[in-house]
C-alpha cells in the first residue's frame, strides 16, 4: 500500500509520518488507532474508570495519573499498583530514570503481572515493547485484566470495542488491515446481578421513593443526632463520603482515624476514596446485598446510595424504632 493512502486510512494528523518499510522487520506487525476509535464515547469511557480507579487505589502514595499513555509506560506506576493489588513486594528498583532501567523494571512487573494472572507470556495481550512503546491498546488490555482479577466489582463499560489497523511488512511492501479490538466482555442477562427491591422500586412504584426516602433520612438523623449532624438531601450529602463514613462508626462501633479519610475531600479521588472505604467495611460486615459502584455514589445516583443506607437500615432499625418498620420502607 502506498504512503498516500496510508495517511487517508489511519487519518494521521499534519505532520505525523506513516511507518516506513524499513521501520518494520518483515512479517513485522504494528497495529495503529484512528481518530475515529479514539473519539469513541465507550473507549473514553474506559479509560475514564480506569484512570479513576487507579487514582483511587494508590491516592495514599500521592499517586495521580492523567494520561494512560503518558504515565504508565515506565513501569514506575504499574509497579506502585500492582504491589498494592497484590499485596506483595517486588524486588524491583524504586526510580528508574534510563530507558534500559525503566524495561528493566518493567520486565520485572509484567512477569509478576503474568504469573498472578496465571498467564503465560504468549497469551497475554501486551508486552514490555508494546507499554514501553506507549501503545493504548496493550496498556488496556493490562489494566481491564487486573482490574477484573483484584477489583471483579469495578464498575467498567460493557463491550467496548474499537477499530483498529493494522500494518504489516510483507516481501511485497505494506499490507493494512481493519479488524475489530474487543476490550471489555459483552453484557449479557445471566452477567447481571438479579434486580433488587429498590430495582422493583423505581420501575414499579416511583410514587413510593419518596416515601422510602424519607423513612430512611429520619432513621439517619436519629442516629446522627448525638454527633450534631442531620441529612436534608439523601442523594447530594451522602456523595463525598463523609457522612456514611461517619454513620457506619457510629451503628457498627467503628473508630475511624482521620488519615483513613478525608474529611474535608477536595476534589472527586478524595471523594472516591472514602465511598470506597465505607463500601469496603459494609461488604466486611455482610451489608450490601447487591454490588454498589462507589462512582455512583459519587455521581448522587439515588438508588445507589438508597441500596447502601437500606442495608445499615435493616440491620439497625429494630434498635432505633422498637422493632416497628417505619412506615414507606420497602417490604
Amino acid at each position: 500500500m502506498e504512503l498516500e493512502s496510508l495517511y487517508d486510512l489511519l487519518q494521521l494528523p499534519k505532520g505525523v509520518e506513516p511507518p516506513a518499510e524499513e521501520e518494520l522487520p518483515q512479517g513485522g506487525k504494528k497495529k495503529y488507532l484512528p481518530p475515529t476509535s479514539r473519539k469513541d464515547p465507550r473507549f473514553e469511557a474506559l479509560q475514564k474508570v480506569l484512570m479513576e480507579w487507579i487514582n483511587a487505589t494508590l491516592l495514599p502514595e500521592h499517586i495521580v495519573v492523567r494520561s494512560l499513555e503518558e504515565d504508565m509506560f515506565d513501569g514506575l506506576i504499574l509497579h506502585h499498583l500492582f504491589q498494592k493489588l497484590a499485596a506483595l513486594k517486588l524486588e524491583a528498583e524504586d526510580i528508574a530514570l534510563t530507558a534500559a532501567s525503566q524495561r528493566h523494571k518493567l520486565t520485572v512487573v509484567l512477569e509478576a503481572v503474568n504469573r498472578s494472572l496465571q498467564l503465560e507470556e504468549r497469551q497475554a495481550k501486551w508486552s514490555v515493547e508494546t507499554i514501553f512503546n506507549k501503545d493504548l491498546l496493550s496498556t488496556l488490555h493490562l489494566l481491564v485484566a487486573l482490574a477484573k482479577r483484584f477489583q471483579p466489582d469495578l464498575s467498567l463499560p460493557t463491550n467496548v470495542q474499537v477499530e483498529v489497523i493494522t500494518i504489516e511488512s510483507t516481501k511485497s511492501g505494506l499490507k493494512s488491515e481493519k479488524s475489530m479490538e474487543q476490550l471489555t466482555e459483552c453484557s449479557t442477562d445471566k452477567d447481571q446481578p438479579p434486580n433488587d427491591v429498590f430495582d422493583e422500586l423505581f420501575k414499579l412504584a416511583p410514587e413510593k421513593v419518596n416515601a422510602v426516602k424519607e423513612a430512611i433520612v429520619n432513621f439517619v438523623n436519629q442516629k446522627l443526632d448525638c454527633l450534631g449532624l442531620s441529612v436534608q438531601n439523601l442523594e447530594t450529602q451522602f456523595a463525598d463520603g463523609v457522612i456514611l463514613l461517619l454513620l457506619i462508626g457510629q451503628l457498627e462501633g467503628f473508630f475511624l482515624h482521620l488519615k483513613e479519610f478525608y474529611l474535608t475531600p477536595n476534589s472527586p479521588a478524595e471523594m472516591l476514596h472514602n465511598v470506597t472505604l465505607a463500601l469496603e467495611l459494609l461488604k466486611e460486615e455482610g451489608l450490601l446485598s447487591c454490588p454498589v459502584s462507589p462512582e455512583d455514589i459519587v455521581n448522587k445516583d439515588a438508588k445507589s446510595t438508597l441500596r447502601v443506607l437500606y442495608g445499615l437500615f435493616c440491620k439497625h432499625r429494630q434498635n432505633a424504632h422498637r422493632g416497628a418498620t417505619p412506615q414507606g420502607a420497602p417490604n
